[in-house]
């Protein structure tokens, strides 16, 4: 299987996020490891505090955003609705979607890497 074959296989639109950038591969692939960066610098874990979450907030922000340039969709969705929950002051229920988003986003990454190296 190719890069492109394994992230198809885990939900990622590469059709449609090619398409953004018409169709240059190399482009897209340079991004992917944009995403990665992004996912390192600004890691969201469920134990953050509940009181102030702002910090939260923009991470998950940047996180759905640059998932979203690239049709990361699992991604993507997710943490749309991680960011609306959080600004609709609803800390709480946003930690069971972080928890379910972690390992599907770790294995993007993996495979994303694996093809980088």
């Amino acid at each position: 299987m190719s890069l492109f074959e394994e992230l198809t296989a885990m939900g990622v639109n590469i059709d449609e996020g090619l398409k953004r950038l018409n169709g240059n591969e190399n482009l897209y692939k340079r991004l992917l490891g944009s995403f990665i960066k992004t996912i390192q610098t600004h890691s969201v874990r469920p134990d953050f505090d509940q009181t102030d979450y702002n910090e939260v907030i923009e991470k998950a922000h940047a996180i759905k955003g640059a998932s979203g340039n690239l049709s990361i969709t699992p991604v993507y969705e997710s943490y749309t609705e991680i960011v609306n929950l959080l600004r609709a002051g609803q800390p709480e229920q946003a930690v069971p979607l972080i928890e379910k988003i972690l390992p599907i986003q770790d294995e993007i990454v993996k495979c994303i890497e694996k093809y980088m190296e």
